[in-house]
Formats: structure tokens, sequence, C-alpha cells
């Protein structure tokens, strides 16, 4: 059986989907609070779900079963300002989770995430090196208490000391596609847009305050979720590899490109309006991302990522023009 926190979540929903796809018992643990997130989950056959107060107890009382945890439960919310909160749902945990691994040889594959790059002024290079990682700044708490932990296990190796019998890390990069309707503001753009763009309604995006970009030339790298899936499967079945990998396309693409996809996915002419980048996330709005694939590519993934065109156009078509849009 594999555990995954956050697994009624975005992403954590996702790969709960895809292992049960496989065969796999799963069991998640989660906040599940009064929205929808449950829906997200509502397909599977779980063979457990509990909540994190229950975690510890849980583990010990099924270590002999469990072969992997994979960790994406955290405050994930870049607005997020009780960094106490944060410091303790998304490190301290991850410790705990850590510890309880190592202890009871059990594979730990835990979310880190592209926000350790701060505004990418170090480049996006996955060096898990504890040298490497102290160079990154992050632009706030959530990105700061993932690049914490990423630190603690890069020291761990560093040191020998003990750890899980296998231990990755993976940088998620700007992660679209279906179970993120919980998310409120924080959806991917796909999804804020879509209820516009289906009607063929102008969608709305940030205007350039950068000379080196024109409006709507802000590039990111966008991976669809489907894949993120696959990436952690696969390292379930490779046991061997460990350490800190991005998850991304390693082609940064423009919001112009997804909107253009997402209209053309749904028969309609692209209408596009642009906005003023609000003030206050002005001087901190990040104008390029682009995973260094190559790492996690040496380390033996071989499957294409799809492209900007068919994950929108899947998400598109077969979840958000839905009546049922769950994974």
């Amino acid at each position: 059986m594999i555990l995954v926190t956050g697994g009624a979540g975005f992403i954590g929903s996702n790969i709960a989907a895809h292992l049960h796809a496989e065969g796999q018992d799963v069991a998640i643990c989660d906040h599940y609070g009064n929205d929808a997130k449950w829906r997200n989950v509502a397909k599977l056959p779980l063979v457990d779900t509990l909540s994190p107060q229950e975690i510890t107890w849980w583990i010990e009382q099924h270590k002999s079963v469990l072969r992997g945890i994979v960790h994406m439960g955290a405050i994930s919310a870049t607005t997020e300002t009780d960094v106490d909160l944060i410091l303790r749902e998304n490190y301290r945990l991850s410790r705990t989770l850590w510890d309880m691994c190592t202890a009871n040889g059990i594979p730990f594959v835990y979310a880190s995430s592209a926000a350790t790059y701060g505004d990418g002024a170090s480049g996006f290079d996955d060096d898990g090196s504890l040298t490497a990682l102290t160079k990154l700044r992050p632009l706030n708490p959530y990105g700061w208490s993932k690049l914490l932990f990423d630190q603690f296990v890069a020291r761990q190796v560093a040191r020998k000391m003990p750890a899980p019998p296998q231990h990755v890390g993976l940088k998620f990069f700007n992660v679209y596609g279906p179970n993120e309707y919980h998310k409120g503001s924080m959806k991917s753009v796909v999804a804020h847009m879509y209820p516009k763009a289906v009607t063929g309604e102008p969608v709305t995006l940030f205007r350039s305050h950068n000379p080196a970009y024109s409006d709507g030339g802000q590039m990111r790298d966008f991976v669809y979720v489907k894949d993120c899936a696959e990436v952690v499967s696969w390292l379930l079945k490779s046991p061997r590899v460990s350490g800190l990998f991005n998850v991304g396309t390693g082609t940064a693409r423009s919001f112009i490109d997804l909107a253009t996809s997402l209209f053309r996915a749904l028969n309609r002419a692209p209408n596009v309006r642009f906005v003023d980048t609000p003030i206050e996330i002005r001087d901190k709005y990040q104008y390029f991302t682009e995973a260094n694939m190559s790492r996690l590519r040496r380390a033996g993934y071989a499957r294409p990522f799809a492209s900007l065109e068919d994950g929108v156009g899947d998400y598109a078509v077969n979840h958000l023009n839905r009546d049922d849009p769950y994974r």
C-alpha cells in the first residue's frame, strides 16, 4: 500500500488516481474541511483515509505493508503569511515523516517546489547539494519552508546520516490540470480562464511591466498534472533513484500561448485583454521559469511530457468541458 499525504488535494489526488489505475492500494492523509476536496477522491476505492493528527499512529500500525509514502501535503498558498503555521505544516511534519521512513525502511517521495528558486536569478538547476541550495532566495514563506527541508535532506545525505531507503524531492513547476477546482485564487491560469473562454468572451492576462517581455509574453514552464503523477509512479518503481529533481517540461511557454491553446481546444477564436499586474506583487513577479530536466533524464526517466497544446486540450475537453470534471 502507498500512503499519499495531501491525497485529496490537487497533485496528491492525481497521484492517488494514477496509482490506483495501476492496481496499487492507496490510503490518503488530508484535511477535508467544508469545501469540495472530497470530490477529488470520491471515485477511488481508498484503503483508508486519515487526518494529519493521526498520521504517526497510523504509520506505526501499517508500517509492515507500506511500500512508500508520497508526501504532497502542505500549505501551498504563496500568499499565506502565518509563518509559524507554514513551518509546522510544511517543515516539521516533513521531518517527522522522514524520521519514520528512516526508522522503518519506507521509501519517501516528497514535494519540494520551484518556489525555492525565488526570482530565478540563480537559475533553475535542481542541484541538491547544500552549497547550491544555500544560494537560493525564495520570495515567500512557502518557498522558504520547502527550501529548509531540501537543505535538511542535503545535510543528512552529505553527513551520511541514516535516511529512508529511497528519498526523492520533486520541484514542481507551474502545474495545471483536473482536481484543482477547490483551490480558489490559487487555481491555474487555465482553470481561471476557462469559464470565459468557453463562451468566447475575453480572458484577462497581466500586462508586462518589463521591457524585455511583451504583454502576455511572460513565460512559465507549464506542466500537466498527469505527467507529474507519471513521474511519481516511475520513481516508486525505481527504488535505486534518490535525489532532488525538477518536474516541468523543460520548455518555457508564454501566457499568450497558454490562452491560445485553450481557445483553440474549445474551437474559439483567441480573445485576450490585459490588465496591470497588481502593485503589491509587481516587484516579486517572475517573468521566466524553465525547469532544467537533465538530472531526471539522467536518472532514467524517458517518458515525454505533454506539450502545452496537448495538455491544455486534454484538460479542457476531457475535464473542464464535462459535467463531471474530476479525474
